[in-house]
């Protein structure tokens, strides 16, 4: 839980907290999770959030009076399509990695990591005439199904009953994408664990995933956010590059769209098209002779 303090008009402390929806009561949270009521946060228009856009990228809310511990608060729900598109994209990758494990028989005997895939899956045991039980391991759909009803979803509460909600919001704005950050560097790009001792290897280290993690943002831009990191990253990690005498390093790579769009984005001035059949003939030589 987040704490994010700020003086109130009267010069006193107040506070705005995340707060769980999973969490709350189960009176606040079927009024959470109800599409009826929100609003658009720049005109205050009543909307579903069933019937928004995937694409759109407006902030929807609602808010309720709410004393847990009898301290008066404000509980903010809101609503962001482009949040539930991306929470969608990790939970799909997940439920893939999770039907792996099922595949493989490679299934975790602790899922103590919340985003863990193997939370995912359930077991069953199945047993013959008092025989010893036989564990089978499954998808469990429901829990998929449970997890998706919170899409989009973000929660605070705030003793600032009469401020603005756009105002409050914006203290604890873009959260998630902040939370996005975190989960490249230690996932994608192995930030984490160190396996250093010298502060300045260290600091060297973590320079080095900032850096690719800017880039990373360009290229995300540049690309008009319609690929997912995943995607990109694979695809950079499949880039050959091969050395042609007085042209340089050329890079090698099988043509898709988003090869092309790479190669567009990044300026190169030649690529494998331009590489003579008698050049290519050479580099598989060399290649199959390393």
């Amino acid at each position: 839980m987040e704490k994010i303090r700020k003086h109130n008009h009267m010069g006193e402390r107040a506070f705005v907290v995340t707060q769980s929806i999973k969490t709350l009561n189960a009176q606040d949270r079927q009024w959470a999770l109800d599409t009826k009521g929100f609003k658009s946060l720049y005109d205050d228009k009543v909307v579903d959030p069933a019937e928004i856009s995937k694409d759109d990228e407006t902030i929807y809310y609602k808010n309720t009076p709410y004393t847990p511990k009898d301290l008066p608060q404000r509980l903010i729900i809101t609503y962001s399509p482009k949040y539930a598109k991306y929470q969608k994209s990790i939970r799909e990758k997940q439920v893939e990695r999770a039907k792996l494990m099922l595949e493989r028989g490679s299934i975790k005997k602790e899922r103590r990591n919340p985003n863990d895939p193997a939370r995912f899956l359930g077991s069953i045991a199945v047993t013959d005439d008092g025989e010893t039980a036989n564990v089978y391991n499954y998808l469990n759909t429901e829990k998929i199904d449970e997890e998706a009803k919170y899409d989009g979803m973000y929660a605070v509460s705030t003793d600032l009953l009469d401020d603005n909600v756009s105002e409050i919001l914006s203290i604890s704005e873009k959260r998630w994408q902040i939370e996005e950050c975190f989960r490249i560097m230690k996932t994608e790009f192995e930030a984490r664990p160190v396996f250093l001792q010298r502060t300045d290897r260290i600091t060297f280290h973590f320079l080095t995933c900032f850096l690719a993690l800017i880039i990373y943002r360009y290229l995300e831009k540049f690309l008009e956010h319609k690929y997912t990191c995943e995607e990109i990253l694979k695809t950079l990690k499949d880039f050959n590059f091969a050395y042609i005498k007085e042209q340089g390093f050329i890079p090698l790579y099988k043509r898709t769209e988003l090869t092309d769009k790479l190669h567009e984005i990044c300026h190169f001035n030649t690529d494998f098209e331009f590489i003579t059949k008698s050049q290519m003939r050479t580099i598989q030589k060399q290649s199959k002779g390393k």
